[in-house]
């Protein structure tokens, strides 16, 4: 983890190759409980069991969840989802309809009002990024695994 926290601006550039993991095409925040417990039996599956993994595996699905909720709520329709295996991290993408406005971690903000989770993500995650891919926009987390 990087502990870098999020700039005003997340930074452009496309994501790391990744193989193998999930995918899913998302309407409505309401699906997202569905998804959610799916991801984390999915990781419980491919993780070692451990308590360090299983933190590990609850970033993932923190960091999955901020970026999914964004995209449904802000990101114009259209919203695709991925977690996907490196060689040694799970790449979190989600795309959007709203290419024309790259994710902006809120500035200046009271925390009471929300709008924190990308300075989380960019917290926990050992690199992130966003670019515009098929005429959607990529936001993208890298999270350790074990």
């Amino acid at each position: 983890m990087t502990g870098e926290s999020a700039g005003p601006a997340w930074p452009s550039s496309p994501p790391p190759p990744a193989a193998d993991g999930w995918h899913w095409a998302l309407e409505h925040v309401s699906e997202l409980p569905r998804v959610r417990a799916q991801l984390r039996r999915g990781l419980a599956e491919e993780s070692s069991g451990t308590d360090e993994a299983t933190d590990l595996d609850e970033a993932v699905v923190l960091a999955f969840d901020e970026m999914a909720s964004n995209a449904l709520r802000h990101g114009g329709g259209g919203v695709r989802a991925r977690v996907q295996r490196t060689p040694d991290a799970w790449l979190v993408e989600v795309r959007d309809s709203a290419a024309q406005r790259p994710p902006q971690p809120a500035v200046g903000r009271d925390p009471s009002q929300g709008g924190l989770g990308l300075y989380l993500i960019a917290e926990m995650a050992e690199d992130h990024g966003w670019h515009l891919t098929e005429g959607q926009k990529s936001v993208w987390a890298l999270l350790p695994r074990r």
